[in-house]
């Protein structure tokens, strides 16, 4: 096959850091430069996303990451999912009469976990202070940025929402009543003097530790925590049930969080090993789906030919339908890993694998759990289709928006140090289009209540203290033992579906990096969707143009119902690698011209 790629893999020794913004790249790459390890860079380009990605995260957003560190010799999960507030109880959100959680407004905010995860990063792995990760994000929240075209668009799309419904987003992202232009500078004024505060607060005392600390302190219990709540206390906004709520989220329930550091669920696949969150994200998924393709031959399919993408869409279909059985956070709910990643378990499913599209959902059998199976299929199929909230609503009479287009999407990083170092990370949530901005404190909540299900029973079941069953899910895998790759995207539910065809096509194939990114990608809406209204499409799967339409037919006449989408129009991932002997490697996608990669 050809080997076409759009950019160069890059390699060095120095430091490699790879993103979904080339701003916040290149602020993650200059704390290499400074001396900073892969820690401190994480942390700094996180904050970078803040500013220039602000439809797809945000400071009171969420954050899932995998890392290698070199002075532990450990590869450890940070987990820094807020869970939902003591008030998020099934009862309240159905005496608000409601069988979903909105995806937008303030009922679908759980516990902002992003920031402190950030700080625990830096505490216990980093080697800089509050000061040196913020200062670039103020520089570009003081100085402005140049605003990407999707964030101009939606900012315009929603101009007259946010100026009727949410009015303190009307003000910062639409200052003096005007929507930016593509291109054109927007600052955030009130954002970097949130994060100056912060800097103060840390400052007042001595020792890059206790500053740390006190920085967490400033923002859980102290001015952030206070203010939030301070707008709570009245903020009664409209969300796409179409009526105005309010959070459930308060001031206690920040004050009680902490970020906590786990281990990964792993998996073996061939010579690799790949390290994933547990249950409470996606994560597992991919390695599920690993599970059953040991037991097919994928690794002899071509990478952009029918046999591979039809096995790869009826694998994960699978596994998929697995996870809405099974997942969920698993201080509440017994989760049943050993078994679903077993050899045994994997070759089963992998015999349900056939010539023709399967159009149902056809989770896997456990012993002990068919009473969770049936509660599960039989609110599915009272929901078949999904539950869809008509856009009739107020809300919509002057705005050209529709309730599923609130939903945000998601940032990703990848960054390799010289000493051996590894990071890879999701952050997302606390996007502009999903919540009204915090007034005085300039960024939004986040809306990750709406992946819980407001029926009892079930793993993924709203309840007090509990993380929802996210779809943000970092990759890291080691060769022969040796921590060797960090990958990932963007993408809700696509996420680990393009990560997965990355990661075949790279150890099959004997491509590089760059090679792997930029191959046609594909994934299928088969299963119930993780975010508002929850729908799903039997059968149904996209794929790029670009795979040709040959492959196109081939796949129809399996049986898939094939949506076609532009040449480059899905996935946005990014790798990085380090070899035995210290030899970096990198690469971004081109997809959306916003990713890049950097190193020497």
């Amino acid at each position: 096959m050809a080997a076409f790629t759009t950019r160069p893999e890059l390699t060095g020794t120095f430091g490699m850091v790879t993103s979904t913004h080339w701003i916040a790249t290149a602020v993650g790459m200059a704390i290499l430069e400074k001396g900073g390890n892969a820690f401190d860079a994480a942390v700094a380009t996180g904050f970078a996303l803040n500013v220039v990605e602000p439809h797809l995260n945000g400071a009171g957003g969420d954050l899932p990451a995998v890392f290698y560190s070199e002075k532990t010799g450990k590869v450890q999960v940070l987990c820094a999912q807020g869970p939902a507030p003591a008030g998020a109880t099934i009862a309240h959100y159905r005496a608000e009469g409601l069988d979903l959680i909105p995806g937008d407004g303030l009922l679908a905010t759980v516990i902002p976990g992003a920031f402190d995860g950030w700080m625990l990063m830096l505490r216990d792995y980093g080697t800089m202070t509050v000061r040196d990760v913020l200062s670039p994000a103020i520089h570009y929240a003081e100085t402005g940025h140049p605003v990407l075209e999707r964030v101009a668009n939606s900012i315009e799309a929603l101009g007259a929402f946010f100026k009727t419904e949410w009015p303190t987003s009307y003000e910062t992202w639409l200052p003096g009543g005007t929507a930016p232009k593509t291109g054109a500078l927007f600052r955030n004024p009130v954002l970097a003097r949130t994060w100056t505060r912060l800097i103060e607060a840390a400052e007042a005392v001595e020792g890059r530790e206790a500053q740390i600390d006190a920085a967490r302190d400033a923002f859980y219990r102290g001015f952030v925590a206070e203010e939030m709540q301070a707008y709570l206390d009245t903020a009664e906004v409209m969300d796409a049930s179409g009526r105005r709520h309010r959070a459930v989220l308060n001031r206690d329930d920040m004050a009680g969080y902490h970020a906590t550091i786990e281990d990964p669920v792993r998996a073996d696949y061939g010579d690799w090993t790949v390290c994933k969150t547990g249950p409470w994200g996606q994560g597992p998924v991919l390695l599920q789906t690993l599970a059953i393709l040991k037991h097919t031959d994928i690794a002899s399919m071509a990478p952009d030919g029918a046999d591979f993408v039809h096995t790869v869409i009826e694998a994960m279909k699978l596994a998929f339908a697995d996870r809405e059985v099974y997942y969920g956070d698993s201080g509440f709910s017994e989760v049943p890993l050993d078994t679903l990643l077993s050899d045994a378990y994997g070759a089963e499913r992998a015999k349900l694998i056939g010539p023709a599209a399967s159009l149902e959902l056809r989770p896997g059998h456990v012993p002990g759990f068919e009473a969770q199976i049936e509660r599960t299929m039989a609110m599915l199929a009272a929901r078949k289709g999904g539950a869809v909230y008509e856009p009739t609503m107020a809300h919509l009479a002057n705005s050209n928006d529709k309730p599923t287009e609130k939903r945000g999407d998601t940032v990703h990083m990848d960054i390799v140090d010289r000493w051996g170092n590894m990071v890879s990370a999701t952050p997302s949530g606390g996007w502009l289009q999903s919540s009204p901005v915090l007034p005085t404190l300039g960024f939004c909540l986040n809306s990750r209540a709406q992946m819980f299900w407001l029926e009892e029973g079930l793993p993924a079941s709203l309840a007090p203290g509990k993380r929802p069953r996210t779809t943000l899910t970092p990759s890291l895998a080691l060769l022969n033992g040796r921590p060797t790759l960090a990958f990932g995207t963007p993408g809700g539910d696509q996420q680990d579906q393009w990560q997965l065809s990355f990661f075949l096509r790279y150890v099959h194939h004997a491509l590089n990096l760059q090679q792997a990114i930029d191959l046609p990608l594909f994934h299928s809406t088969h299963f119930p969707g993780s975010f508002f209204p929850r729908t799903m499409a039997p059968g149904q799967m996209m794929i790029e143009d670009r795979i040709g339409a040959e492959v196109i037919a081939d796949l129809r006449a399996r049986g898939h119902e094939v949506k076609v989408a532009g040449p480059w129009d899905i996935g946005r991932l990014t790798a990085a690698r380090r070899d035995a002997d210290g030899l970096l490697h990198a690469a971004a996608t081109p997809r959306l011209m916003q990713a890049y990669a950097a190193g020497r």
